[in-house]
């Protein structure tokens, strides 16, 4: 069974994604922006300090950047 945090994460994720493609549906933001929603995302977490941290920020990165390789989060028109 997965960590409580893991289950956290999941669904928080879920609901964030939810949420910009209900923005974009809705046209309150455009593709162009939740796109750089989820560039800036990434890149927080690309140039987050190092430390005990780093591996944990470089998997979430990468996460981000394959959720915007996949378009999971725009419905592409």
């Amino acid at each position: 069974m997965p960590l409580p945090t893991d289950i956290a994460g999941t669904a928080a994720l879920s609901i964030c994604e939810s949420l910009l493609l209900a923005m974009n549906d809705s046209k309150i933001l455009p593709e162009k922006e939740i796109v750089g929603i989820l560039q800036d995302a990434a890149a927080a977490h690309e140039f987050a300090p190092g430390g005990d941290q780093a591996e944990m920020h470089a998997a979430v990165a990468a996460l981000i950047n394959g959720i915007l390789a996949g378009g999971n989060s725009v419905r592409r028109r």
